[in-house]
């Protein structure tokens, strides 16, 4: 018999070695990062081919480390914890790499809650028990104490052969006694702490004199040297724990057994479509072939459901592998006849090969509502290929609840049994699934249990292009960049009282509109994901748009609690107090009006009471809004006239809030859970904010007694807390940095007031006991020079005449010149290039700067000298909550993030996790910058714990 050799590789090792041993590497077509994969891939194959003959593998497999988070980090917290993240162009070749295996035929195994050592030392344990021969590629020491007759290392870096001689020259121990030294020793690398002063030539000494760990610990007592005494003794439990963090598991659960390891040829049409992806041209030549020939052969048809098989290293001459999509094939016109009804679990099967062959393909889902996180799922498209599409009916019906007919007898393949097909392909992270606004579908998805990942976002591939020059919805991107009108949804559901829920829609229509989506979404990938290398804005989309649809999925999933019976009590008092209000301004007035009908009103103002100033419409009535309302109360003279206006604007603000959110919030929340799922906008502002709908949870007042009581109905869960986690004053922080401001840098870095600091600058006045009247002066003046604020602008803040407010701004730039300096750069920049940018490289396009009027004009500066700021802080708090549930994860914890309110996430914590959560979350949001940048001053956080969101805040 053929003897049994396996190989088990350590494939974080090969990561690292191949990220680190290379130059950067992007790939032609869109600058994807590729060095670390195409130096995998080489090692890969100059292993393969150098183990031949009599000595080659029988069985091989890659290790990969599964995430962060083990059991290690429950025994101890600190382990591990001072690691940096990967570099940000490494995080999106992770799952390439893991493509990459496959592509090669090699099996690659992961576990979450254990390291790749785990398994590794599992499976060595294993094969042996199997009458395996196991060599270990890695350089890792910590497999040493895997080493044995039967299983032997070989170091990657070295090209040496690791046995027991080699283990004990390392430790001066063998390797089953490696262990006990290593928990004397401790490691630097993974945080393990040891014996305080031991080092590797005395662990080896004490191991060897007293023969293992335990009977050192048992004499350490007679032991002479006194430091040596006190480091075992008094740190006896910080040593038994570092060997439960150095000892390596063997008997982890196996993912799957090792016959499956058993090498193989690769599948020639899956590594052939690989490299041609990659654009690795070299190595697919050094395989056997070329690209050129592989994209040729794409012209002869194939079966793509049936096996095929070629010699890993013969010729690839017939290997089909997908193209790149051509203009020609972007832009011919859609042919609806070519999209498919798939009916049958066959057929669906069939199109997953192709999707799966491509390496890319596009989905969309289509629901019985548009709430991504309470709908059902009526249907799903797919598209591999330009012009093509396939839509899958799984919960059609007619309008009377019984099955939809449509030309010949309906069919449609069972919800359960499609998903289980579906699910594979859709979490399989060597295969790249495209949407439109994803996040919907991941929503969608995830109800039903699946995951879905990696993926792209054509409509946040549009954002960070072309923020703030127009929509990035479907319809019109297709427009744009296509020339192709896609159907209305209301062309296919009705408008008004005819319209309907798509469920009900007619399967031909139905699979017209869904697949047309999916195609239409893959073509927009073709040609707006090329762009992000060309314009050099890969890095914007990867780091701060990418992974947000699946943070705030779990956001809205996750929802917020909320009191009713509070809310109800709200809208009673609101209601109470909108009478009274009314009763009152009916007195002022001298008789009843209606305080809802602007013509009324402005009949009482302008022509009863005849103010001055009064302004009329287009439809000839006065002008009653808020700013005229504001005008009257502020700086009227009638002070009949002023004490209505203030009457009206509270009267206002009443009905806000009591119709925006004291009743409506009642009628969001879930009848069951009582959670509100809010649903965030990613690409709805220029600056990168997000927005919410359905219910708007970002523009609650704070600032107000009533807008705050409306937060004491947002409440935690029985046993847990919420925690509000607020930026302090980022964005004046952020000014300073990008201004560089040395005053403001240092006062932020000395944590002075700044409104202080700056009336102190301005007005010669000592910050210890400041009247608060000028701390007020300059604390407007500080956040208005933020959103470039005129002399008119602010003398209407203070309540001063313009002269005196443009002598305060003079001043104002005379104590800051950065200020001014950075203000007339960012002019310059938008009227150069027509946007301006974030530090991190996010585009804002503010294309009034060249409109004709001039008020368009000044409005697009002072948007130019705020975008970059408030652009800034939101690419943080994104950068935070991006990295967020890793760390909480990482952690041990089970706090969820829930809302994003501006400058200010909130959480839900067990009571018992509170402390440690606040800890976690501060340390995140301060360092949110890093590694990408060190802003230069320290980005401060307030967290707070409490049962409802006002308390918290």
């Amino acid at each position: 018999m053929s003897p049994k050799r396996l190989v088990l590789i350590d494939g974080s090792g090969y990561i690292f070695r191949a990220y680190h041993g290379l130059p950067p590497l992007t790939r032609k077509s869109d600058g994807l990062p590729v060095g670390a994969v195409s130096g995998f891939c080489n090692m890969l194959y100059k292993l393969i081919k150098e183990n031949r003959g009599e000595d080659a593998p029988s069985h091989l497999a890659v290790i990969f480390d599964a995430g962060a988070h083990t059991f290690r980090n429950d025994l101890y917290d600190q382990y591990k914890a001072h690691r940096p993240p990967p570099p940000e162009d490494l995080i999106p070749q992770f799952p390439l790499i893991r493509q990459a295996t496959r592509a090669f035929g090699i099996h690659n195994v992961e576990l979450l809650g254990f390291e790749a050592d785990d398994l590794i030392c599992t499976y060595a344990h294993l094969a042996v028990q199997q009458g395996f021969e196991v060599t270990i590629i890695s350089s890792d020491k910590d497999l040493m104490q895997v080493v044995n007759d039967h299983v032997s290392m070989l170091d990657p870096v070295k090209g040496t052969h690791v046995g027991r001689e080699q283990v004990i020259e390392k430790f001066g121990v063998p390797p089953e006694l490696v262990v006990d030294a290593q928990a004397l020793i401790g490691d630097s690398t993974d945080n393990v702490p040891g014996a305080p002063g031991i080092g590797i030539k005395t662990a080896a000494q004490l191991i060897l004199e007293y023969g293992s760990l335990d009977a050192l610990l048992k004499r350490a007592h007679e032991i002479k040297q006194p430091k040596r005494r006190e480091a075992l003794t008094d740190f006896r439990d910080q040593i038994l724990m570092s060997r439960e963090l150095v000892r390596l598991r063997c008997d982890v659960p196996p993912p799957c057994p090792i016959e499956e390891f058993a090498l193989k040829d690769p599948n020639a049409a899956e590594l052939g479509a690989f490299l041609a992806e990659m654009e690795f041209t070299s190595l697919a030549r050094r395989v056997g072939g070329s690209l050129a020939t592989l994209e040729t052969a794409q012209a002869a048809p194939r079966d793509l459901t049936a096996p095929v098989s070629k010699p890993l290293f013969g010729t690839m001459a017939q290997v089909s592998a997908p193209r790149p999509a051509t203009p020609e094939a972007l832009l011919t016109p859609v042919d609806y006849s070519a999209y498919q009804c798939v009916q049958d679990i066959e057929a669906l099967k069939a199109y997953l090969v192709q999707c799966r062959a491509a390496g890319v393909f596009a989905v969309d889902t289509e629901t019985d509502s548009l709430s991504a996180t309470a709908s059902g799922l009526v249907g799903v498209s797919l598209s591999c290929a330009p012009g093509s599409g396939v839509y899958i009916p799984l919960s059609h019906q007619s309008d009377d609840g019984g099955l939809a007919l449509s030309g010949d007898e309906f069919k449609q393949i069972a919800l359960v049994e499609a998903l289980a097909e579906l699910k594979p392909l859709l979490e399989d992270p060597t295969v790249l699934k495209v949407g439109q606004n994803i996040k919907y579908d991941l929503s969608v998805f995830a109800r039903y249990g699946i995951r879905v990942a990696p993926y792209d976002d054509t409509m946040l591939i549009s954002y960070v292009l072309e923020g703030g020059l127009h929509g990035h919805g479907m319809d019109e991107l297709s427009e744009l960049h296509l020339g192709h009108t896609p159907i209305p949804f209301k062309q296919v559901a009705g408008t008004g009282k005819s319209a309907k829920s798509f469920k009900f829609v007619d399967l031909k229509p139905a699979t017209e509109y869904a697949a047309e989506d999916a195609d239409i979404t893959l073509r927009l990938w073709h040609v707006l994901k090329p762009q992000l290398a060309q314009k050099r804005l890969l890095t914007v989309y990867e780091t701060l748009e990418r992974a947000m649809p699946t943070v705030l999925s779990d956001m809205e999933l996750a929802g917020v609690r909320i009191d009713p019976q509070v809310l109800r009590l709200l809208s009673q008092d609101f209601g109470v107090r909108m009478g009274e209000i009314e009763t009152e301004a009916h007195t002022v007035a001298g008789h009843p009006f209606n305080l809802n009908s602007p013509q009324q009103l402005g009949a009482i103002f302008f022509d009863e009471m005849a103010l001055p100033g009064g302004k009329k419409t287009a439809t000839g009535q006065w002008a009653t809004d808020v700013k005229v309302l504001e005008e009257i109360a502020e700086k009227g003279t009638h002070d009949q006239g002023q004490r209505l206006a203030r009457l009206l604007l509270d009267y206002r603000q009443m009905a806000k809030l009591k119709g925006t959110y004291t009743d409506a919030l009642v009628e969001y929340a879930d009848p069951q859970t009582q959670r509100i799922h809010t649903s965030y906008q990613l690409a709805s502002t220029t600056t990168g904010r997000l927005s919410s709908n359905e219910p708007n949870l970002q523009n609650i007042p704070i600032r107000t007694l009533e807008g705050r009581k409306i937060r004491t109905a947002f409440v935690a869960r029985a046993g847990h807390k919420l925690i509000s986690a607020d930026y302090s004053q980022i964005e004046l922080r952020l000014l300073a940095h990008i201004g560089d401001i040395g005053q403001l840098k240092k006062a932020f870095q000395d944590g002075i007031d700044i409104h202080a600091l700056t009336a102190s600058e301005m007005f010669g006045v000592p910050v210890e006991g400041m009247p608060s009247e000028v701390r007020r002066r300059a604390k407007a003046i500080n956040f208005g020079i933020i959103y470039g604020i005129s002399a008119f602008g602010l003398g209407n803040q203070l309540g001063i005449d313009n002269q005196e407010a443009g002598r305060y701004i003079k001043t104002y730039f005379e104590r800051f010149p950065g200020i001014k300096a950075y203000m007339d750069a960012a002019k310059e920049q938008v009227k150069a290039t027509g946007y301006v940018e974030t530090i991190f490289g996010r585009r804002i396009h503010i294309p009034d700067i060249h409109a004709k009027s001039a008020g368009q004009r000044a409005f697009a500066e002072r948007a130019a000298i705020n975008a970059p700021i408030q652009g800034t802080a939101a690419d943080i708090i994104r950068r935070a909550m991006i990295r967020m549930p890793g760390a909480l994860e990482a952690a041990g914890l089970t706090t969820t993030m829930l809302l994003q309110v501006h400058d200010e996430l909130i959480f839900e914590a067990p009571e018992a996790e509170v402390e440690a959560a606040k800890a976690v979350i501060v340390e995140v949001m301060k360092h949110a910058a890093l590694p990408a940048l060190d802003i230069s001053v320290p980005l401060e956080v307030e967290a707070k714990a409490a049962d409802n969101w006002d308390e918290a805040h």
